[in-house]
C-alpha cells in the first residue's frame, strides 16, 4: 500500500451508478514478459501470502508536463523558474475517466473490493492474496533466490485483458528484480588505500585541511569554496535524502561526527525531523546490538554526515521506506513484494512541502528492471522536478559493469556494458565520485583479497549509457562529441543513443564518518551524491535569499551554462567489465560528467552572471 495520508480508501460496490457504458469484456492478451535475470533461480518453495499491487494507469497528459518541465528548467526560457504546483501536476497526470472505470469494472469482476489511490489516482494499489492476483493477471508466480540469499516473489510474465492494454502502463511487483540489497547501495566500507606516485597538493591550505586517507567537511568546504558562506533561506531552504532496507540515520553518531568536524553543528543532529514510510523505520537513540551486528545504517549515517557536515545550518529531511523485508514463506501476510522507489514517490509527490533537493545513494542493474516500469518510474521523477526539486542519484561504483556479470538479460548472453537505474532517468541527475586534489581524478581503488581469501572486486565511479532511454535533447551535443572522440571503441558494448551518465560529480573516497560509536572512513558514489547535494542546497539558499526561485530540474541548466562552474576531470576512466572503460576526458564524460564543483562559480551563474556570491 502507499501509505500517504489523505490516499482514498473505496468500496467499489459502494460506486455511483457509471455514467458511460463500460466496454464489453475482452480476451486476456501477454502485457509483459521479463527474462529472469543472472543469479536468480525459481525456488520449490510454494508462493502464499498478501501481494501489495500497484497497478500504474496511464497518465492523462505527461506529454503537456514534459513541455512544462522543460519550460521551467530552460534558462533561456521566459518561464524558467516558474515550477507547478502539487495540485497543478495532479491535474496533468491524471487518467482519463474511461480509464479508471475500466480497470474499477475489472477489479471488481475479480472480487476485489477495496483499494488506494495515489494522490493523482494514476496508481491502483490492492492488497491482496497471490492466488487472486494469479487470477487477476493471468499468470503463475513463484518464489525466486538469488545467489547471495536474499529472496522475491516474482513472476516472468503477465496479462491483461485487451481493452486494458492501452489504459495500464505497469503492474508491479510482477516481472521487476530490481534489489536493494545492501552490496548494491554503493557503499564500500574499506581501509583507506593512497594510490602508488600519490602527490598531496601544492596548495598551503588545502594540504592542511585534505587527507587522502580521511576526507572531511572541512577539505570540502576549501576544496569546493564554500568556506565562509552563511545560509540565511532558513524558512524556505531544505535537503533532504532517502532510505531504504531499514537504514536510520542514528542521531548520537551524528552528534559524535559533527562534535569533531563540525561543532556548531552538533545540535542539528537532535533536529532534523525523520519520515516514517510504509512503516520505515525512525529512531532518536543509538543502535541495538541486532543493527550493529547486521551492519544497519551505515549509508544512512554518511547520508546525514555529509549533508550536514557541507549545508548546515540548512534543514534536513530524512525519508525512510518500509515495504523489502526478508522474503519468509511461512509469515502469512505482505513480504518483499513492494517496490519501494515507488512507494516513496507516491508519498512525496502528495506533499505540498517537498526539499528543494533530494539525494538517494540506491539502484541496481538496468536489465533487472521492465523498461515499462522504470518508464513510468522515471516519470515520477519527472514531476519532482516540475515542482522545483533536483533529484540526485549515485552513479554506481562499478564502472561500466561488475567483472564476470557483462552480459544481456535477454537469453542471449550478449557481451555488453551495464548500465544502472534509476541513475540513468533522463529526469534525474547523475553523481559521480572523485579521489585525490591536485588534480581531482576519477574514484578507484583496485581489488583485493579478503582475509578469507575471496576477491573484493574494484572500485570505481560508474558511468554508462542507458539502453532504455534515449539521449536527452540537453546533451545530445556533448555526447555525440564524446562518442565520436571514442573513435569506435567499444562499439557493441554500449548503446551510443542512449541517456548518458554522469553528469557530475564530487569527491567519493574515505569519507570519514562515524558508525556505532567508532570513527571510521566509507566510500562511494553515495558519499560524493550527499555531499553534492548538500552544496547544491547552498546554491538555493543563495538564490532564495535573493528573491529567485531554486535550481529545480538541474539538467537543462547544467547543459546549457551551469557546466562552467566544475571543475573538469581528465585523469582516470570507468573501469569495469575487464577493460579500462570510458575515459575521462576534456569536457563531458561518462564518468565524472562535467567534473566537480566551484561553488562561487555556481551561485553566480544561477543568478545569471558570471560567479561569487
Amino acid at each position: 500500500m502507499f501509505g500517504v495520508a489523505g490516499l482514498l480508501s473505496i468500496a467499489i460496490a459502494a460506486q455511483a451508478v457509471i455514467a458511460s457504458p463500460i466496454r464489453s469484456r475482452t480476451p486476456y492478451s501477454v502485457k509483459e514478459t521479463h527474462f529472469v535475470p543472472r543469479g536468480w533461480r525459481q525456488s520449490t518453495d510454494k508462493p502464499h501470502g498478501l501481494i501489495n499491487l500497484n497497478i500504474g494507469l496511464k497518465q492523462g497528459n505527461f506529454e503537456e508536463l514534459d513541455r512544462h518541465l522543460y519550460e521551467v528548467s530552460d534558462p533561456d526560457h521566459e518561464r524558467y523558474g516558474q515550477h507547478l504546483s502539487m495540485e497543478h501536476v495532479h491535474e496533468l497526470i491524471k487518467p482519463s475517466t474511461e480509464a479508471l472505470d475500466m480497470v474499477h469494472e475489472w477489479l471488481k469482476d475479480n472480487g476485489v473490493e477495496s483499494f488506494s489511490y495515489s494522490a493523482a489516482k494514476d496508481w491502483i494499489a490492492v492488497s491482496i492474496p497471490v492466488e487472486t492476483v494469479e487470477r487477476l493477471l493471468d499468470t503463475k508466480y513463484h518464489v525466486y533466490e538469488h545467489e547471495d540469499g536474499s529472496r522475491l516473489m516474482r513472476t516472468p510474465e503477465w496479462s491483461l485483458p485487451l481493452h486494458l492494454h492501452e489504459h495500464i502502463d505497469a503492474i508491479q511487483p510482477t516481472t521487476s528484480f530490481m534489489r536493494l540489497s545492501k552490496d548494491k547501495t554503493e557503499f564500500l566500507h574499506l581501509q583507506p588505500w593512497t594510490p602508488p606516485g600519490y602527490t598531496a597538493p601544492s596548495n598551503k591550505t588545502i594540504s592542511k585541511v585534505c587527507n587522502i586517507a580521511s576526507v572531511t567537511p572541512e577539505c570540502f568546504m576549501n576544496l569546493y569554496s564554500t568556506k565562509g558562506y552563511v545560509p540565511k533561506a532558513l524558512k524556505e531552504n531544505k535537503v533532504g535524502f532517502c532510505n531504504y532496507l531499514g537504514e536510520i540515520p542514528i542521531r548520537p553518531d551524528t552528534a559524535q561526527f559533527l562534535k569533531k568536524y563540525r561543532p556548531e553543528a552538533v545540535e542539528a543532529a537532535y533536529k532534523f525531523p525523520q519520515f516514517s514510510i510504509d512503516g520505515g523505520p525512525v529512531q532518536d537513540g543509538p543502535l541495538n546490538s541486532t543493527q550493529a551486528s547486521d551492519g544497519t545504517s551505515q549509508e544512512a549515517n554518511l547520508d546525514v554526515e555529509a549533508i550536514i557536515g557541507i549545508s548546515y545550518p540548512t534543514d534536513v529531511y530524512s525519508y525512510s521506506t518500509g515495504g523489502s523485508p526478508p522474503f519468509n514463506p511461512d509469515i502469512n501476510s505482505p513480504t518483499n513484494t513492494n517496490e519501494p522507489y515507488l512507494v516513496w514517490q507516491n508519498y512525496v509527490l502528495s506533499q505540498s512541502v517537498i526539499p528543494q533537493v533530494i539525494s538517494t545513494s540506491y539502484g541496481d542493474d538496468e536489465q533487472t528492471v521492465p523498461q515499462s516500469y522504470a518508464e513510468r518510474v522515471c516519470k515520477q521523477f519527472a514531476q519532482l522536478g516540475v515542482r522545483g526539486v533536483s533529484v540526485l542519484f549515485a552513479s554506481g561504483d562499478r564502472g561500466v559493469g561488475l567483472n564476470q556479470t557483462c552480459f544481456s538479460n535477454d537469453g542471449k548472453n550478449t557481451s555488453m556494458f551495464i548500465p544502472e537505474f534509476p541513475t540513468g532517468c533522463p529526469y534525474v541527475t547523475s553523481v559521480g565520485a572523485t579521489h585525490q586534489f591536485e588534480p581531482e581524478v576519477v574514484a578507484f581503488r583496485p581489488g583485493s583479497v579478503r582475509a578469507d581469501g575471496s576477491y573484493r572486486e574494484i572500485y570505481n565511479s560508474g558511468g554508462g549509457f542507458s539502453n532504455y532511454f534515449p539521449t536527452p535533447k540537453y546533451q545530445q551535443e556533448v555526447v555525440s562529441k564524446y562518442v565520436a572522440g571514442l573513435g569506435g571503441l567499444y562499439d557493441g558494448l554500449y548503446n551510443k543513443k542512449g541517456r548518458a551518465y554522469p553528469d557530475i560529480a564530487a569527491q567519493g573516497q574515505d569519507f570519514a564518518y562515524v558508525w556505532n560509536g567508532t570513527e571510521g572512513t566509507i566510500s562511494g558514489t553515495s558519499a560524493s551524491t550527499p555531499l553534492m547535494a548538500g552544496i547544491l542546497s547552498l546554491v538555493n539558499d543563495a538564490l532564495l535569499d535573493s528573491g529567485k526561485p531554486p535550481l529545480g530540474f538541474l539538467n537543462p541548466w547544467l547543459y546549457s551554462r551551469g557546466y562552467k562552474g566544475f571543475t573538469d576531470i581528465t585523469i582516470g576512466s570507468a573501469v569495469g567489465c575487464q577493460v579500462d572503460g570510458f575515459p575521462a576526458k576534456a569536457g563531458w564524460d561518462p564518468v565524472t560528467g562535467f567534473g566537480t564543483p566551484i561553488f562561487p562559480e555556481l551561485v553566480g551563474l544561477s543568478k545569471g552572471g558570471k560567479g561569487g556570491w
